[in-house]
């Protein structure tokens, strides 16, 4: 998989044109295919559990206006972007592996291949490209309408509105904004590289192509949760400022 990854990233360095065009039509898909999910999920996921839950925790010690600042941890550095992340593996990575897969087993790749045509430049650079990029702005609208459902909770639960906005303010810090971008940036290579992958490698007929599909995305989704873990570490030990809350 790395070296399937080093592969790409040659192809797209060595030559770095000729395949935009086919870049900004994957960017559209997925953008029309995922932009309501991510809202819908943010939102209804910022409002019921870290809004609801946390905004009662902060309720029985007197401090429903504070929900601001834990916003600003649990949807901007972690949820919202392992959000939008699931959402672009389970719509465009299970449709990248499924259309990958079906070309491989009625061996278009290989007419491709015997053709001199390169099939990581043509199928997969393209996807890669476009999931990664998607990825990472889809994470913006993520981040926005994951706040926007803590807002509702606060409301609900008594909170003063403007109190929950300025506590978020006053604790925001850029780090926290690049770093969940950064981090949905790397989501989308990881997306996009495994299910590339899985699709290319795909035998055994129709079953084959579903097993793919099903392997690609449980992959996707550990390969996810292992960099989130690591990328979190580096970022708070590199700026120990993200951890004092005002």
């Amino acid at each position: 998989m790395t070296l399937f990854l080093g592969a790409v990233l040659y192809s797209a360095i060595r030559h770095p044109i000729g395949y935009w065009t086919d870049v900004r039509d994957q960017m559209f898909d997925t953008l029309r295919l995922c932009w309501i999910p991510v809202i819908v999920s943010t939102t209804a996921f910022g409002f019921g559990a870290p809004g609801l839950q946390g905004g009662n925790i902060y309720l029985l010690f007197g401090i429903p206006d504070r929900l601001g600042s834990f916003f600003l941890m649990a949807s901007v550095r972690e949820f919202a972007p392992w959000i939008n992340a699931m959402i672009v593996a389970g719509v465009m990575g299970t449709a990248m592996t499924a259309d990958l897969g079906a070309r491989r087993i009625r061996e278009e790749i290989d007419a491709m291949e015997v053709l001199g045509v390169d099939p990581i430049r043509t199928l997969i650079l393209p996807r890669v490209i476009a999931v990664t990029v998607m990825t990472a702005l889809l994470d913006i609208i993520a981040l926005l309408f994951g706040v926007i459902g803590g807002f509702i909770a606060s409301v609900y639960l008594g909170a003063n509105p403007a109190a929950y906005v300025s506590n978020f303010f006053a604790n925001a810090t850029t780090p926290d904004i690049w770093g969940s971008v950064v981090k949905s940036l790397f989501f989308g290579l990881l997306i996009a590289v495994v299910c590339a992958f899985f699709g290319m490698r795909a035998k055994g007929g129709p079953i084959g192509v579903g097993r793919a599909v099903n392997v690609a995305v449980v992959t996707a989704f550990a390969a996810i949760w292992v960099f989130n873990y690591v990328y979190t570490a580096l970022l708070l030990g590199l700026n120990p400022e993200m951890q004092v809350f005002k």
